[in-house]
């Protein structure tokens, strides 16, 4: 074995445990004509490829969330069983009400949260509400309260440097362990320290994933990872889902039902091409948060702008070839630290070493002046070379998937080819041996076999005879009683210790070889994990491309200065994909003028979809995406909020227009100079007057801030809130109009009518609508036409202040309909009847006193 360092060798108990984890038990077995009773070795499935094995053994993701929060600040740190790390967010500021630690719970999930019992009033406040809110979305986490002495800072510091982690190299001294965890954890940051000790302190009470597994047996922690959330936008959750920034639903196929929800038509549905599995999951992460970073912003457009050059289609399409076999590395460095490694583990890893590798070669030959491929030329080191050719030199992949075992290939350990070489004709020897045994057995045993069982070794093996009942009766003179096993006994004799002896347990070394490769590659975690991390950007930026080059898309530009954002010929991203024609619009707010847009117009215009795409275009900027528009300038916007649609849920108890009224609160108390707000027929869910109040209200409240007021895009069809001057005039406020074009009017939002037709041409100018056209798409709705006319009459007698009077022929079919009724009952009547008093019966009628029969 003289290919691996000696110092990586395990105990005897280590390997075997991992062995017995790695491979099922199998039995070669060969017995003696009919008079032996074989056991044969145990059927095996087909193994499973490595994607297969791979998606199919992931569990669900779980976050484990600890907080701390003093004086004012907070200190975070939560570790997520997906890559078995540990992340944590620096001593940040935060306020009383606790806004940042309710963005990063809304964030990251988690399952449980972890604290100090000793929590002061806005801690406590918090927590409890968040423990009575019963039908949070998604399920709130379970909230652990720990001693505060498990926070303290001394002890904290102890664990941390305490802590058994596989990426740090076992020659390390201590202090060379202390001083390179100080280069990567702030011993400075005070709260996040106390918060990584609570952390572990919960992990190892808790034993987060490795429940079943021996004491001695830790949490595998594989890195320590930093997150910030300064410079995020704030985006909260109904305007991700009113956006169609994501959207899940149910999987169409019956068969998939149970395996959870798929991505709908949204912008990340449509965006993410990744070809990895953590690409995909890094496009998420970008996606909730948007960050207002001008130099990471750029760093991205960089990339992406790379690889929109004609020039370089090919070398993209090559690096995303390589990026399908980026594979799961976190969940097999987690099975190997637990001694789970399965075959198709080793072949996933070899992929993914290679395709790193061939990253790394085609980085180098791209321009180093774009960060990304300098630091994948630089830091996908020589330690993957020596990872792929360990592997491939080692490890026997068409043996391995053949034996369901780990099997090492020829020439690497003379001593297992020459005992692979004897147990090539193990079985006609085994028959030998068991047929010298049986002559030696009571004549009452009728049979024997001998078989082999890895880690365990040669046993003879002979069926249990009635008079053995009691363990007693097992006993035989000159065999060893090792177990029972259905109805066959197992024993060792001088011959097997022999088979032992001279054969040895090849399954034992080459566990021993497995593990010592095992240690080599958690010796280079390090290297695999930030693999992980570049190889996931580029597979996000050359996904990002590849949508830009198909949907037309161009590069935004970012103006800190601006306050605002200016749109050139933009488009709705998701709408210009189901529509057979859409028609561009720009947009623009910025500087201290036009900082409220008023947009009016008829029903069914796209004012709804233009707000949406205002929104989304500024999104896709913040993440650092190219944009649907021809040209769009970005300036500073910290927060994007809406009421466009109600997400209506008889779980959370409350109304349709209390749900209005709650959207548009928290813009009213949280937006600022920075935001962008984006309002759609807010009021029209209660009494018309009191709707038209509230949004007069809620706009006025905006435009007495003056330079300070948000950037506002209001839609509605209110034209009262027009015609009655509700507005106060100034600079602020500027009106855009979607409606028809009259010959004495000048060009609007603009339709026009062809007959008894309206046509939107769907282009927004300013201006002011006149009519909301209604019944126009009332008719297109396929309402009757009497009804709609009779809608539309209504509608203008009340413009004009007249009465409104029922319709003629409608209260002349009611008058017949109840003359003949009366008709039908006089003739019934016998008038030679002396009782019969007409004047009764006339008063006992339903016509009224002026009806008259004609």
């Amino acid at each position: 074995m003289s290919l691996l360092s000696p110092s990586a060798l395990c105990t005897r108990r280590a390997a075997k445990r991992m062995a017995s984890c790695a491979e099922s038990p199998g039995a070669a077995t060969q017995g003696l004509g009919p008079r032996v009773a074989s056991a044969g070795c145990p059927s095996l499935d087909p193994a499973p490829g490595p994607e297969e094995a791979e998606d199919g053994d992931e569990e669900p993701a779980e976050v484990h969330l600890c907080v701390l929060w003093n004086s004012g600040h907070l200190g975070i740190a939560y570790y997520d069983t997906s890559d078995s790390a540990i992340h944590f967010m620096p001593d940040a500021p935060d306020q009383e009400s606790l806004k940042l630690l309710q963005r990063v719970l809304d964030e990251i999930n988690p399952r449980s949260l972890v604290t100090s019992a000793k929590q002061d009033e806005n801690m406590t406040h918090f927590l409890g509400k968040l423990a009575s809110q019963e039908h949070r979305e998604p399920k709130k986490p379970e909230i652990i309260l720990l001693p505060s002495v498990d926070f303290g800072l001394e002890i904290s510091k102890q664990r941390l440097l305490s802590g058994n982690y596989s990426f740090i190299p076992e020659s390390m001294t201590a202090t060379e362990k202390i001083l390179f965890l100080s280069s990567i954890i702030p011993f400075n940051c005070l709260l996040t320290v106390r918060a990584l000790g609570g952390l572990l302190k919960f992990l190892g009470r808790r034993r987060v994933g490795v429940e079943l597994e021996d004491y001695n047996v830790s949490v595998p922690i594989l890195g320590f990872k930093k997150f910030v959330l300064t410079h995020l936008v704030s985006i909260d959750q109904e305007t991700y889902s009113v956006l169609q920034i994501f959207k899940s639903e149910s999987h169409p196929s019956v068969y998939k039902v149970a395996s959870g929800l798929k991505e709908g038509l949204s912008l990340f549905g449509i965006l993410n091409r990744c070809r990895c599995k953590w690409g995909e999951k890094l496009l998420r992460l970008w996606f909730t948060r948007p960050t207002q970073d001008l130099e990471e912003l750029s760093s991205r457009l960089d990339v992406i702008e790379f690889f929109l050059l004609p020039q370089n289609l090919d070398i993209a399409q090559m690096l995303h070839r390589l990026m399908s076999h980026i594979k799961n590395v976190p969940l097999i460095l987690k099975r190997m630290k637990l001694s789970h490694t399965k075959v198709s583990d080793w072949q996933v890893l070899y992929k993914t070493v290679y395709s790193a590798l061939g990253l790394r070669d085609a980085c180098r030959s791209l321009p180093q002046s774009i960060r990304l491929f300098r630091d994948i030329a630089q830091e996908f080191s020589d330690d993957l070379h020596h990872i792929a050719s360990l592997i491939g030199k080692v490890v026997d992949f068409e043996g391995s998937l053949a034996e369901n075992r780990f099997t090492v290939l020829p020439n690497i350990d003379p001593e297992i080819d020459e005992k692979k070489r004897r147990l090539t004709g193990l079985p006609s020897f085994l028959t030998e041996v068991a047929r010298k045994e049986l002559e030696n057995l009571d004549s009452r045993v009728p049979s024997c076999s001998v078989i082999y069982i890895p880690l365990i070794g040669f046993l003879l093996s002979i069926p249990r005879l009635p008079f053995m009942v009691e363990a007693s009766d097992f006993e035989i003179e000159g065999l060893d009683f090792m177990f029972l096993s259905e109805e066959k006994l197992h024993y060792r004799s001088t011959r097997t210790k022999e088979l032992d002896a001279l054969l040895g347990d090849l399954h034992y070394q080459e566990t021993l070889l497995m593990h010592q490769l095992q240690c080599q590659v958690l010796a280079r975690a390090a290297v695999l994990a930030r693999v992980l991390d570049l190889a996931s950007r580029l597979d996000v930026l050359l996904a990002l491309a590849s949508a830009a080059r198909d949907y037309g898309y161009s590069r935004p530009c970012y103006c800190p200065r601006l306050h605002g954002v200016r749109i050139q010929n933009g488009r709705h991203p998701l709408m210009e994909l189901c529509a057979r024609t859409f028609v561009p619009n720009s947009a623009e707010c910025s500087g201290d003028t036009g900082r409220v847009k008023i947009i009016t117009g008829p029903n069914s215009s796209g004012k709804s979809i233009y707000l949406k795409q205002v929104g989304l275009i500024t999104f896709m900027a913040l993440v650092g995406s190219f944009v649907p528009a021809e040209q769009a300038e970005i300036g500073a916007v910290d927060a994007i909020f809406t009421r466009i649609h109600s997400c209506e849920s008889i779980s959370l108890g409350l109304s349709t227009f209390m749900i209005d009224l709650n959207q548009v609160a928290k813009a009213v108390n949280n937006a600022t100079k920075q935001s962008l707000v984006l309002i759609d027929e807010f009021g029209k869910g209660t009494n018309t007057l009191d709707g038209l109040s509230l949004l007069a209200a809620v706009i006025r409240h905006w435009l007495a801030l003056g330079p300070t007021c948000p950037h506002i895009f209001v839609a509605t069809n209110f034209l009262s809130l027009v015609q009655l001057q509700l507005l106060p005039q100034g600079p602020l406020v500027q009106y855009l109009v979607r409606k028809p074009r009259w010959p004495w009017e000048s060009r609007t939002m603009e339709t026009c009518e062809e007959g008894d037709d309206l046509v939107f041409f769907y282009q927004v100018c300013e201006g002011v609508a006149c009519a909301s056209h209604a019944s126009h798409t009332a008719t297109q709705a396929g309402l009757p036409d009497k009804l709609v006319a009779r809608a539309k009459e209504v509608s203008d007698l009340v413009r004009s202040g007249k009465p409104i009077k029922p319709v003629k022929e409608l209260q002349k079919q009611n008058q017949m309909e109840k003359c003949q009724i009366l008709v039908d009952r006089f003739l019934q009547l016998d008038l030679e009847d002396p009782s019969l008093d007409l004047d009764i019966f006339m008063s006992q009628e339903v016509l009224p006193a002026a009806t008259t029969i004609p």
